[in-house]
Order: structure tokens, then sequence, then C-alpha cells
């Protein structure tokens, strides 16, 4: 359990180097974030598909019947309405989702709007909590039942909350001019996934019995599918700029997390 604790973390923290990227004059260039992001989409659809969701339909061992199934299909689709809720409620000039690629583009009106956002903290935070919580947790469940799988996994979500601290962290710093406090809050989107992470574990832990814990392996496979579907194919193709920098990056992405599995 802590081993998982400590990768869900690593992962989270990886907004603070968006946000330190965001405030420099010379930010990450745009084709190595598109290849990046389709990378972290192709690893986590192939976790998905290829270990989650077969682990919480109970098919690797050969035991899973019909009836395990339907529940393993159901939790997938109900971690995929989770995420797309949460992302339907949230305002698209406050979601992360919404801004990767287009901070360079950031109007008055956004900047505005970041600025209010700065005069509410906690209404920061809840929009990070909605947004982030779903990938902390999908991090650690994926890690404490395979840590093979939850490695591949958190480097994906590293990979993926890089332009994730930049896209929080861009418009405050064009907006308020501080270093400080744009880093401030790329760091606090990554905490809470650490915060998901800690749910995961009390979970396991307390809450639910060990043989739901593929119900929520299939949760996580919804989660993670919805999130590289919706949030990363997006971002890397507005940061694309030729050719086929987002098929690349998928493929290669697929291709990395298969090699880990079979090594």
């Amino acid at each position: 359990m802590i081993v998982a604790l400590i990768i869900s973390s690593i992962a989270a923290l990886a907004t603070v180097i968006g946000g330190v990227l965001a405030t420099h004059p010379k930010m990450t260039t745009r084709p190595y974030l598109a290849m990046s992001l389709a990378f972290a989409a192709g690893a986590m659809l192939f976790v998905s598909f290829g270990e989650l969701l077969p682990h919480s339909a109970n098919l690797h061992d050969g035991t899973g019947g019909d009836s395990t199934q339907v529940v393993a299909y159901m939790a997938f689709f109900a971690g995929m309405l989770l995420v797309g809720l949460i992302d339907r409620f949230l305002p698209s000039s406050l979601n992360p989702s919404e801004i990767e690629g287009r901070e360079d583009a950031l109007d008055l009106k956004s900047k505005k709007a970041h600025k209010k956002l700065l005069r509410s903290g906690v209404l920061v935070t809840l929009v990070l909590a909605l947004h982030n919580f779903p990938e902390g947790l999908s991090t650690f469940m994926a890690s404490y039942e395979n840590i093979t799988v939850g490695i591949s996994l958190a480097i994906a979500i590293a990979i993926h909350n890089i332009p994730e601290g930049i896209a929080i962290a861009a418009p405050i710093y064009a907006s308020t001019k501080n270093r400080k406090k744009a880093i401030t809050w790329a760091s606090i989107s990554g905490a809470v996934e650490i915060i998901g992470a800690v749910a995961g574990a009390m979970i396991v832990g307390w809450v639910i019995p060990a043989e739901f814990l593929n119900i929520m392996l299939g949760l996580v496979a919804g989660m993670m599918v919805f999130v590289a579907i919706d949030e990363l194919l997006p971002a890397a193709r507005r940061y694309q700029t030729s050719g086929h920098q987002v098929v690349y990056g998928v493929i290669l992405g697929m291709a990395v997390v298969a090699l880990s599995l079979t090594i």
C-alpha cells in the first residue's frame, strides 16, 4: 500500500514541473507536448483495455462468469460517467483540460476570469479537487493491484500532468506576473491527486472488502479511458504542429506499456 501511495504521489507532483515551465520564457515546444500527451493517452488506453478491465472481469484466470463480466462492464461505464459528469459541471474557463493547448491565445475575458479565480481560493481548490481526484484514485488502485501496471499508468499520468500544470499556471502567471503564485496553484493541483490516492488507500483498507477490488478496477479503467479520449487526445491535437505527431505518440505509448508488461 505504501509503495502504491509513493507511485501515485510522484505522478501527481509532475504538475509542479508544468508550473515551472509555464513561467519560463522558453516554454516546452508544442510538438513535444503533442507527442507527450498522445503517448500518455496511448498508455492509458492500453492499460485500461489490456489490463484493468480484463482483470476486473476476472478473465485472466478464466474464472469470470457472465455475471462477473456484466458487473465489471457496468463499473467501467460508471467510471466514464463519473468523470464525464465532473467535467460537465466545471466551467470551461476553470477546467484545465479545456485550456491545454490554448495558453498562448488567452483573451482578455479569460484573463479576467482567472483573476477572479485568484480571489477565491476555495473555488480553485474545489475545481482542482473535482478534476484531479479521480486520477489520484486511479493511479493508487492500479499500483495496489499490480506494481508494473501502476508504474505504467503513473508515467502516463505524470506526462499528462506537466501540460496540465502549464494550463493552470500560464493564465495565472499571465494575469498576475507572480511566478510563485502560478507555481503554487499548479502544485495544489498535484496535491489533490495525492488526496485521491490516500482516499484509495482508505477505501481498500477500511471500507471495501477485497472481493470488490475488481469492481474498483473496472471503475478506474472507465475513468482512464474517458480522460484519454476527452482530455489528452484533444489537447494533443491542439498542440500538434504537423504530420502525424498524435498518432505516433499514441502508438508509442501503447508499445512501451506492452513491452513493460511482458518483460
